[in-house]
């Protein structure tokens, strides 16, 4: 496994005068985004402050695995999130969860 700095951006569907937590879906995204967690795939992710951006630290085999995790997301689906970048990740600095995966 490695990792992968994600870039996820709001896509056409998104509501700029809601909250995040006020979007379609929420709680499915919420609880979707949770597994992942859980699962140790998504070991950091939070929205980049004065942009329309989240930021995913995510474990995958290929930019493709990444992309195929995040498929089943109901805020993918609606375009609320879009994938935007993909890209290696090698840590120096600090350390991360170990997962069993």
């Amino acid at each position: 496994m490695r990792l992968f700095a994600v870039i996820r951006s709001r896509g056409a569907s998104w509501q700029n005068d809601r909250t995040l937590e006020e979007q379609k879906e929420w709680d499915a995204h919420a609880i979707f985004m949770n597994r992942l967690h859980d699962a140790g795939v998504v070991v950091l992710g939070g929205p980049l402050e004065g942009t329309p951006e989240v930021l995913l630290v995510m474990r995958a085999n290929s930019p493709a695995e990444v992309v195929q995790c995040l498929q089943p997301d109901p805020w993918t689906g609606l375009d609320l999130l879009r994938i935007a970048r993909v890209t290696p990740w090698t840590l120096r600095l600090g350390t991360l969860p170990v997962t069993a995966n």
